[in-house]
């Protein structure tokens, strides 16, 4: 159970309670996580939980806005700390995978969501995150080919699939292992393979 304290300001409980959520997408399976399960982890009760959202699809869809804020802020803090297009592809590649390193609850709330029939606000908070991202990595690949350090024989459309593809294959790769660091030791080697699938031959 969580120690955080029991009265604490409306945004403030907000943020513990997703964060509440995504520690316990870590250790189970997302659609098993209850209301009542979140309370008792954050040591509150039910009502106490629902006068800061009033429903549960409302608290998962802030999970993904966190999700979405958090992620593209640190995407986009790694596309500015490099001028070459391909060492900022490596940048958001390595930063992606210490994301999910440091909350493994987050894909599985990811993954439970595009998987869901219907068109949530979670969903569509999830879809328009992985649009965003896309573009950058998108926007990253045609800056590298002007510049370049890029082959110009690539399709900036799949390369930027391929990116996220292999992303994603660690991502299982890590949920099937058990072991949050096993991405972060294997990032390096994936975009090795990437990067010269995507190079200038020049």
């Amino acid at each position: 159970m969580n120690t955080r304290p029991p009265h604490l300001p409306a945004e403030e409980r907000r943020e513990a309670t997703v964060e509440s959520v995504i520690e316990l997408a870590a250790q189970r399976n997302p659609s098993d996580i209850t209301t009542s399960a979140i309370a008792q982890h954050m040591g509150l009760t039910q009502g106490a939980l629902f006068r800061h959202f009033p429903t549960k699809d409302a608290i998962w869809e802030a999970v993904m806005q966190w999700v979405a804020t958090r992620l593209m802020a640190r995407v986009d803090r790694a596309i500015a700390s490099h001028d070459s297009a391909l060492d900022a592809l490596e940048a958001v590649f390595l930063t992606h995978a210490a994301f999910v390193a440091e909350h493994p609850g987050v894909p599985r709330m990811l993954f439970g969501e595009l998987q869901r029939a219907e068109d949530t606000a979670a969903k569509r908070a999830a879809r328009t995150l992985l649009a965003a991202y896309g573009k950058r990595v998108r926007q990253l690949i045609v800056k590298g080919q002007q510049r370049g350090e890029l082959s110009q024989d690539i399709e900036p459309d799949a390369a930027a699939a391929m990116f996220v593809g292999a992303i994603q294959g660690l991502v299982m790769q890590t949920l099937l292992s058990g072991e949050p660091e096993h991405i972060r030791s294997a990032a390096p080697g994936a975009f090795a393979l990437y990067r010269r699938c995507i190079g200038s031959t020049k």
